[in-house]
């Protein structure tokens, strides 16, 4: 083999072992933002509903669905902001047209981010707030989709990783005395099922996770039909578990 071509192969190998490692280094500082967000809002199945107040990031004039600390909300804010100049800067690393050559060196932490964000959301109003705006948030920019974008499936992972931590959250506000919070989970839990039942999922992972929700709808209705047996809510509002 020419020494040439050796000399043109190693230097190949030493440019994406740098480029690998660059992508590495921003990669670990998403995450370190993200084990952030998600450890800030895990004190939300700790706060009692008389200490919840507060709007969350630019929902204005709206009150709280579940216990949330007024300070934790305003807290939060710069973290998400910080996490525009990281999106950034992984945009800037990974060369045009090779998004999917690297996109798994941060599948795991931009799903982590999508729950913070929608899990925030849902904190703040009640509602699934869309892919497009969880993108804006974490400051993915619509001209970075050939090197770094928020996919619908890394979307749906998110969204879906909300649901199991709505079914853990409706069983700790009764907890800690909100017995209506369980209700409102619930309808939004199953809001989110029904318009995953709409979709096409042909992703073998996706669909197995998406089947494992009615597991915690199951879990969530449990908690509405408890606390109306035990006449803490309106026996109008509850149904009895499937």
């Amino acid at each position: 083999m020419d020494p040439r071509d050796l000399d043109f192969i190693n230097e190949l190998l030493e440019r994406e072992a740098q480029l690998k490692e660059r992508i590495r280094e921003h990669v670990g500082e998403f995450e370190k933002k993200v084990r952030l967000m998600t450890s800030m809002l895990d004190k939300v199945h700790l706060t009692p509903k008389s200490e919840s107040a507060g709007v969350y990031l630019n929902v204005v004039g709206k009150k709280n669905i579940v216990p949330v600390v007024p300070e934790l909300l305003e807290t939060i804010k710069p973290v998400f902001h910080n996490c525009h100049r990281i999106t950034a800067a992984l945009a800037g690393a990974v060369p045009q047209d090779e998004l999917w050559r690297w996109k798994d060196l941060w599948t795991v932490p931009l799903r982590a981010a999508v729950f913070s964000v929608v899990f925030a959301s849902f904190l703040a109003n009640g509602t699934l707030v869309p892919l497009v705006t969880v993108a804006e948030q974490l400051g993915i920019r619509e001209e970075w989709k050939d090197r770094f974008s928020l996919t619908p499936e890394d979307y749906l992972h998110g969204v879906i990783t909300v649901i199991n931590e709505l079914s853990r959250l409706a069983v700790n506000t009764v907890t800690l005395g909100d017995f209506e919070a369980p209700l409102r989970i619930s309808a939004f839990a199953k809001e989110v099922f029904t318009g995953f039942s709409m979709l096409n999922l042909k992703n073998d992972l996706l669909r197995r996770r998406f089947d494992s929700l009615k597991y915690d709808i199951k879990k969530i209705e449990e908690v509405v039909y408890d606390v109306s047996l035990r006449k803490l809510i309106p026996p109008r509002t509850a149904t009895p578990p499937a």
